[in-house]
């Protein structure tokens, strides 16, 4: 098994019998076949978006729950690399998990830019708070304040927020995602 089929199989088997489910029941909720749900609660299959989202919208739970790694930061996916994707039956489409929100989150999104020069170090946030960060251009160091991650463009990192970190620019004209998650 995968560690994406093996995600899926716990969650989904644990998710279905939350909700006191039959596999046939889910199957016929979601518009797939009963052999497809219990091969993918087995750990087997190649689930394309379309299959997942069934699911989750038949047993009413997020997508990402079903294929979310629940790592707690510091977490660093580089450009073209890592991350939870999922692919498209349907289209040249992935779709890429970079982080699911927790339930009873909430989430601010900012659109940072920086210049070589001080960095900006920030105070911690109130405890819980987790940031996202995407790299749009340019490169920097981002991340905890005593071991940050030099970062470029698609690079995505999620530390935490309730600790002291810092965003400085390495390049002229970097810009950056950020979401700031609090709980």
């Amino acid at each position: 098994m995968s560690e994406l089929g093996d995600r899926i199989a716990t969650t989904l088997r644990r998710e279905r019998e939350r909700r006191d489910l039959s596999v046939s029941e889910l199957a016929r909720r979601a518009g797939v076949a009963k052999a497809t749900v219990s091969q993918l609660e087995n750990g087997g299959g190649n689930p394309s978006v379309e299959t997942l989202w069934a699911l989750a919208s038949a047993m009413e739970i997020p997508f990402a729950v079903l294929v979310d790694e629940g790592v707690r930061s510091p977490t660093l996916i580089r450009a073209g690399e890592g991350g939870t994707a999922v692919a498209s039956s349907a289209s040249e489409y992935v779709a890429v998990l970079l982080s699911a929100s927790p339930p009873h989150a909430r989430r601010d999104i900012y659109l940072l830019t920086a210049e070589p020069g001080t960095p900006r170090l920030s105070d911690p946030h109130p405890r819980g708070t987790t940031e996202h960060v995407v790299m749009i251009s340019g490169r920097g160091l981002v991340g905890p304040a005593d071991a940050p991650f030099e970062l470029g463009p698609g690079d995505y990192l999620s530390y935490a927020g309730d600790a002291p970190h810092v965003f400085e620019a390495l390049t002229p004209g970097m810009s950056a995602v950020c979401v700031s998650e609090s709980r």
